[in-house]
């Protein structure tokens, strides 16, 4: 099963679009499912407040826990980790639009009227998972360029 068949699977199953995007790699990361899903869970609908949307919180999760930052003085490491935020953000921003949910979805979703008008309009059901893909799909063009 590939990273985008885990990753809709896991949204499929209710589980938060940062959940799902970092779930779909837990294996290659040496984080069990139940870890990732753990430490997804907060993260979604932009941290229930319309922010960053969850599936690119997701993926930068799998980004750091595969390139962080993580011994003090390797500025090498930093820089790195740096760089994977913001090729991330950026190319996400440049397939969708942005990358801050609330301006993704084009509602408030800290409103009760913003999510009434996403659930009327099936944003989480149809729209979500196209996120969750773009968000697997840079994550791996990523780790590609990285590999290079």
């Amino acid at each position: 099963m590939t990273h985008t068949q885990k990753a809709e699977q896991y949204f499929s199953d209710k589980f938060h679009c940062s959940q799902a995007v970092l779930a779909a790699f837990a294996d290659e990361l040496d984080i069990t499912e139940e870890q990732a899903l753990k430490l997804g869970a907060c993260f979604g609908t932009g941290m229930r407040k319309g922010e960053v949307c969850g599936a690119c919180t997701g993926a930068l999760m799998v980004l750091g826990l595969k390139y962080g930052h993580c011994i003090k003085g390797d500025t090498e490491s930093k820089q790195r980790a740096d760089l994977v935020n913001d090729r991330f953000l950026e190319e996400f921003a440049k397939r969708n639009g942005s990358y801050i949910c609330n301006d993704l979805l084009g509602c408030d979703v800290r409103t009760m009227e913003g999510v009434n008008y996403a659930l009327e309009n099936r944003l989480f059901t149809e729209f979500c998972p196209k996120m969750v893909k773009s968000a697997v799909e840079v994550v791996e063009d990523i780790i590609k360029e990285m590999e290079k």
